[in-house]
C-alpha cells in the first residue's frame, strides 16, 4: 500500500503565497499534482483568514483532499502544563474538516497528566523541532513515557539540533505516524532545507528505517514556474521510495 502525500503549504515559500493569495490559492495546485492532502500552517494565517477556516475547509474537501493543520505552538507549556489554547486550535482543526493536529513537543515533565489527549475527535502528533525541546533525548523521553498522542518525524530538524536523522529514525520508528520529509544541506548561517533532487544520499537512508505506511508530507522547497509539474515530480518520487 503506498503512503498518502501530503504537501506542507510552507513548503511553496511565504512570499510566493502571498504573491499566489494565500494558502487557499495553492489548494488546486496540489490536487492537480495528485496529492492526497495538504498540511495547512497557522502561522500563514492573517486574522480575517483565521475567521474563514469553514471555507477554506470546504475548498480542500471539494478539492478531493485530506487536511492536516500544523500549529505553531508547543504542546506543553515551559511550566510543563498542556497548551492552554488547545481547545482553541481543535475548533480550528474541526473547522478545517482537519484528521490531524500537529505541535512540536515543548518542555514536557514526567508524571504530567496528559489523559485528556487520549479521546479527541482527530489525531494529535507531535513534531522534533528546531530547539532544545526536539532532540532526540527529549523527544525519546517523552515517547518512552507511555505518550498517547503519535509522532511526527521531521527527517532533516535533527540535523539543526546535532542529532543523527538514522540513529533517531532507528530509535523512535516504531512512535512515527507521520512523516516530514525534509533535505539539509550546510550553509554559512547554519543548515537550510533544499529539494530531494538537490540532496545526498541521507533522506532516503532515514526514510527507509521508517514506517512505510504513514503519511509523508513534502516540507522541501517547492519553486519552479510550473508548480504542479514540481509537486507531481516528487508526489511520485515519495509515492514510490
Amino acid at each position: 500500500m503506498k503512503p498518502q502525500i501530503i504537501i506542507v503549504t510552507a513548503a511553496y515559500g511565504h512570499d510566493r503565497l502571498k504573491e499566489l493569495g494565500g494558502q487557499q490559492a495553492v489548494v488546486p495546485i496540489v490536487a492537480a499534482a495528485g496529492a492526497d492532502g495538504i498540511e495547512i500552517r497557522r502561522e500563514l494565517f492573517s486574522e480575517a483568514e483565521l475567521q474563514q477556516l469553514s471555507t477554506l475547509g470546504k475548498t480542500i474537501s471539494d478539492a478531493g483532499l485530506i487536511t492536516f493543520y500544523s500549529v505553531p505552538e508547543a504542546l506543553f507549556t515551559e511550566e510543563g502544563t498542556l497548551n492552554p489554547n488547545l481547545a482553541r486550535h481543535l475548533g480550528e482543526a474541526e473547522q478545517l474538516n482537519a484528521r490531524l493536529i500537529k505541535y512540536s513537543l515543548g518542555h514536557y515533565q514526567r508524571g504530567v497528566d496528559c489523559s485528556s489527549l487520549r479521546d479527541l475527535p482527530l489525531q494529535l502528533v507531535v513534531e522534533n523541532d528546531q530547539t532544545d525541546c526536539g532532540t532526540l533525548a527529549a523527544i525519546e523521553n517523552y515517547f518512552n513515557d507511555d505518550a498517547p498522542v503519535g509522532m511526527t518525524f521531521d527527517m532533516g530538524n535533527w540535523l539543526w539540533v546535532d542529532d543523527s536523522p538514522v540513529q533517531a529514525a532507528t530509535r523512535l520508528a516504531r512512535f512515527v505516524t507521520y512523516v516530514h520529509v525534509k533535505a539539509a544541506a550546510s550553509a554559512a548561517d547554519g543548515w537550510r532545507a533544499i529539494a530531494l533532487d538537490n540532496a545526498d544520499n541521507l533522506w532516503r537512508e532515514t526514510l527507509a528505517l521508517l514506517p512505510s505506511d504513514v503519511p509523508r508530507g513534502i516540507e522541501f522547497p517547492l519553486e519552479g514556474d510550473d508548480l504542479v509539474a514540481v509537486t507531481r515530480h516528487y508526489v511520485e518520487l515519495l509515492s514510490e521510495v
